[in-house]
């Protein structure tokens, strides 16, 4: 049977009426555009908000370091949101703020950072013991694998860690013995932690484009991104154990008795002598445009932490076994007074707690339910009681 070729369909499929309508694909956004919207949404906060906001999330005590890095936090939202959303040239602006925190351990430092930035704001942020830092060519972590952990907290986006905080915590552990030899350019064979990791920090603190491993391989083929850090502030946190005395020993030397000069014009003129005394580099504190002395915490906001911080949480752990958990006012005042004389500050109120509540916890969990468990104190030791 001969057939016709000019019977036959040409579109037997009908596929004309499948791509009648124009197909449209939409680019995915940039690693720029992210950024910007990113920034976009971040909230838009006063300093006095933010500072209420602190409050909220359980932040007790230290009222002006809360207004300074409330303060702090909230010009570096303004200045991201100026120079990724209203576009406006970052050499307009005043640069970064890089902030300087001292104080005894326990008295909310990194505490503060950690509540603004990733509680509140959620922007990218590390907070890195720099003790674990050598200088570049040693063993151990390089000062810039510490934006290898900002990226990593910015999903592996190198551009949204530029708009990240670093916090550098035990930074009064990179001070090296004082030496006026080492000052005026002498000595200059490498150390291994104390000057060589803080000359290295120079510059990042300043803000410069650095090449940042982005695995901690340190593979010479290893993929690696520039990340700008003339939008990263540093926050650097510390006890300095003995500044305190330096520091008078430098006032007493110049006497507090001139005329037109009040007690921080002195501070400020003795902090550079006083911080190389100390065993920092003068360049390098000179990096700080803020900085913020923390004291120990009060009796009365130990005891607030603990009330109010604190003991709910092992109060609700107790809830869902079916207790109840109640600490006498005597038991508190003497679990205030252990952390006071321990020097551990809010830190330690947890540890003390924790070991006033485990035998009653060993004792009692899924053996008991309805039970009221006490702790109290009898003689000069914390006990528990079921009732």
């Amino acid at each position: 049977m001969n057939k016709n070729f000019d019977d036959i369909d040409d579109n037997p499929f009908n596929f004309e009426d499948d791509f009648s309508e124009e197909i449209s694909f939409e680019e995915p956004p940039t690693e720029t555009q992210k950024v910007k919207s990113f920034v976009a949404e971040l909230p838009v906060l006063t300093p006095r908000e933010i500072f209420d906001e602190l409050d909220k999330l359980g932040y007790k005590g230290q009222d002006e370091q809360r207004r300074a890095l409330s303060l702090m936090a909230y010009r570096h939202v303004s200045r991201l949101k100026r120079i990724y959303v209203q576009e406006v040239d970052r050499k307009k602006l005043p640069t970064k703020q890089n902030v300087l925190m001292i104080g005894p351990t326990g008295c909310g430092k990194t505490y503060m950072v950690e509540l603004l930035f990733q509680s509140i704001f959620k922007i990218p942020t590390v907070i890195v013991d720099i003790t674990s830092f050598t200088e570049s060519g040693y063993v151990g972590d390089s000062v810039n694998t510490i934006l290898t952990r900002l990226v990593l907290h910015s999903d592996g986006n190198p551009h949204l860690a530029q708009c990240g905080v670093i916090c550098l915590d035990e930074f009064d552990k990179l001070a090296s013995s004082g030496s006026s030899a080492r000052f005026a350019g002498q000595g200059t064979t490498k150390d291994v932690s104390g000057y060589g990791v803080q000359r290295e920090l120079l510059a990042m603190l300043q803000g410069t484009t650095v090449t940042v491993p982005m695995d901690y391989g340190f593979s010479e083929y290893g993929y690696r991104a520039e990340i700008s850090t003339q939008d990263i502030p540093f926050i650097v946190c510390g006890a300095f154990s003995g500044f305190e005395e330096i520091l008078k020993e430098n006032r007493s030397n110049i006497g507090f008795q001139q005329k037109n000069q009040t007690d921080a014009e002195i501070l400020t003129e003795q902090e550079a002598q006083s911080f190389q005394r100390f065993g920092f580099l003068p360049e390098l504190i000179g990096r700080f445009s803020r900085i913020v002395s923390f004291p120990k915490l009060s009796h009365e906001v130990l005891r607030q932490i603990l009330q109010e911080n604190v003991l709910p949480q092992f109060q609700n752990e107790f809830d869902g076994e079916g207790l109840k958990l109640s600490v006498s006012d005597s038991a508190i005042d003497f679990i205030v007074k252990r952390c006071e004389k321990r020097g551990t500050g809010a830190r330690g109120l947890q540890t003390e707690v924790v070991g006033a509540v485990e035998s009653a916890a060993f004792e009692n969990f899924g053996a008991k339910s309805g039970a009221e468990i006490k702790i109290d104190v009898k003689g000069e030791k914390l006990i528990s009681e079921a009732n």
